[in-house]
């Protein structure tokens, strides 16, 4: 990733480039696992390792210490990602035989439908999407970014994805859910569970049989675990008094569980419910498939020859 200098360079104090050098050594630890961090997980780093005070003054801070710091040259550009906004822009080939050769690197047959049951991800935060993606990628999992409660249009069409997949494969799913652990993060697990079952069920009398929701993070467990950094509960929030009663007044938000920590707690659910001799037995077709294609691509001019 590049380290590039921008305008006239900062004169940091001592402290502030501690941070600094604080920083890279966390952003090299993770990027050595395989981990970009946004801006949030990279301040948990600093909060867990007893470097910052968990304060919201202090997060502004760091992000000011990092902007200054990357103008300066000091710390790579791509280091820290924004996982909210990025371009979107179409695929474009030189030949046909590329499209062809691509067709072939991205053909998947659909593994799950052996299997005794469907699952998708969902987490709260899209900035976290990016931890999750690469393991759901792997195992082939669709995944989705709730941002925060779901919208009932959302929420609908899943349902019905969901009500398709066991109409004709008889294959319930499970969501697999990711969330804060504050008043809202709590009750969101348990809003999509009855929305789901309310659209599911709405034509039906087993919803149960259809759709399960099962909150992998966070959770207390975890929280007792891994020590997160804990932040006052919001007692504005309409569901402070309940969870209040249940968990008392501190919160955790998920952002501040390691990467690795986050991306192993979806790898091991998948796992748990994946029959592996039977994932593998269809990925070798699949490849077999993928062979085929391939030897299309490269006698191309040939096989062109028998349509022209």
């Amino acid at each position: 990733m590049p380290k590039r200098s921008y305008g006239p360079s900062v004169k940091f104090s001592k402290g502030t480039l501690n941070v600094i050098e604080q920083a890279n050594f966390i952003i090299e630890d993770y990027s050595a696992q395989g981990f970009d961090l946004t801006l949030r997980q990279l301040y948990y780093q600093f909060v867990a390792r007893d470097l910052l005070p968990n304060k919201q003054s202090e997060y502004k801070r760091l992000g000011s210490i990092l902007n200054d710091a990357r103008l300066a040259g000091l710390i790579d550009w791509g280091a820290i990602v924004d996982r909210t906004r990025f371009l979107r822009k179409p695929s474009f080939w030189d030949s046909p035989e590329d499209v062809i050769r691509s067709a072939a690197w991205s053909f998947k047959t659909d593994k799950w439908r052996s299997q005794s049951a469907r699952i998708e991800a969902w987490i709260e935060k899209d900035a976290l999407v990016g931890v999750i993606e690469p393991v759901c990628n792997r195992y082939e999992v669709p995944f989705f970014s709730c941002r925060g409660y779901v919208s009932q249009s959302e929420m609908w069409s899943a349902a019905q994805r969901i009500y398709q997949a066991f109409e004709e494969y008889e294959q319930p799913t499970i969501i697999v859910h990711l969330g804060d652990h504050d008043p809202s993060g709590i009750d969101m697990t348990r809003d999509i569970a009855d929305r789901l079952k309310l659209f599911i069920g709405a034509d039906n009398d087993w919803p149960d049989d259809v759709i399960s929701v099962n909150r992998v993070a966070l959770n207390m467990e975890q929280i007792l675990r891994y020590n997160p950094p804990p932040n006052p509960a919001k007692v504005t929030d309409s569901r402070f008094d309940s969870y209040f009663n249940a968990h008392g007044g501190e919160s955790w938000e998920l952002d501040a569980l390691d990467p690795k920590t986050l991306s192993g707690v979806i790898e091991d659910t998948i796992l748990r419910y994946m029959d592996l001799d039977l994932w593998n037995k269809d990925k070798a077709c699949e490849q077999e498939t993928k062979k085929v294609i391939n030897v299309i691509a490269a006698n191309y001019a040939e096989v062109k020859d028998l349509f022209l």
